[in-house]
């Protein structure tokens, strides 16, 4: 069975969790507690030398890392992939976004306010990260104000690539009332056949 290597707290780890059951795969999830070096040990880096999640195994145990090239690989094919040159140009162009200009303010705004103290020095950079993820939150604003979804007038994995930590932003310490559209889409995305929601913490029985 197709392994999933995670984080419950991860967004990028959710986005993968989310498509596989929009797609109904079948897979075991095997949560690693990366506060305490689980994403480190000699076991997982020999899956990924790089040391992160998420990170899938496939059946034939051929790796797979980095979430937007996860979600790439199991969307083709799929209603969650256009399939005309264009169209995917322009996942591709909100994928690229969102490791580039939206999940290096909002995820690491949360990553803080969420797994480190008080007065932790890092809490000085928190500034800096509010004011680039209202940056790319202005940018989605914008585009969504006319659309229902990132692409075309259907769901794709761009949209589950930005709903991920755009809908736990508040955590991070953003306000989104400032970005209705965006707000709109969030519950669009949620409504959906098919979707889970991000979890705190792994379900009973899941593997560790």
């Amino acid at each position: 069975m197709l392994t999933l290597y995670d984080n419950w707290d991860s967004g990028n780890g959710y986005k993968v969790r989310l498509l596989l059951a929009h797609l109904g795969v079948d897979h075991r999830v095997v949560d690693l507690d990366l506060d305490a070096g689980g994403a480190r040990t000699s076991e997982f880096l020999a899956f990924n030398p790089n040391g992160k999640i998420p990170t899938v195994v496939l059946d034939d145990g051929r790796t797979l890392w980095e979430s937007n090239a996860i979600l790439s690989y199991f969307a083709e094919d799929t209603r969650l992939l256009p399939n005309t040159r264009f169209a995917r140009a322009k996942v591709l162009q909100w994928l690229f976004f969102e490791q580039y200009s939206h999940e290096p303010y909002v995820a690491v705004a949360r990553y803080i306010h969420r797994h480190l103290p008080a007065g932790h020095a890092r809490y000085a950079e928190l500034p800096s990260r509010i004011e680039g993820g209202n940056r790319a939150l202005g940018v989605m604003e914008q585009h969504l104000a006319s659309r229902e979804f990132m692409v075309g007038q259907a769901f794709s994995i761009a949209d589950i690539a930005l709903y991920a930590y755009t809908h736990v932003a508040a955590d991070g310490g953003f306000d989104l009332s400032a970005f209705p559209a965006v707000q709109d889409w969030c519950a669009r995305i949620a409504a959906r056949p098919g979707h889970v929601p991000m979890l705190d913490g792994p379900p009973p029985g899941s593997a560790a």
